[in-house]
């Protein structure tokens, strides 16, 4: 694969921002990804969930049937990320609180 330029990158992130609903972005991620990578990507934010929650590894790997590997990356980069997952994570836990 060719090398993506970074302004290509943030380019998709601008388009992203400017979904406007969830009808939107199942019509825009399902053109974008397959039904794999879309899948994928929702385990990976069901294991930052689960980790912020206090869930241990073993019942993750349970409910998911993910391996602790993958877990694991999950949570270094909740740890030691961009804080991503960090930022997303309290805003879900303030909008649950004020519903």
């Amino acid at each position: 694969m060719k090398h993506v330029k970074q302004r290509d990158i943030d380019e998709l992130y601008a388009v992203i921002t400017r979904l406007q609903d969830l009808d939107e972005c199942r019509k825009f991620f399902r053109d974008l990804l397959t039904e794999t990578e879309i899948r994928e990507l929702a385990e990976r934010w069901k294991v930052a969930r689960m980790l912020w929650q206090g869930v241990p590894y073993t019942s993750i790997e349970e409910e998911t049937g993910l391996s602790s590997r993958t877990i694991a990356r999950v949570h270094k980069w909740l740890k030691r990320g961009k804080g991503g997952y960090i930022m997303m994570l309290r805003r879900l836990d303030v909008l649950k609180r004020t519903q």
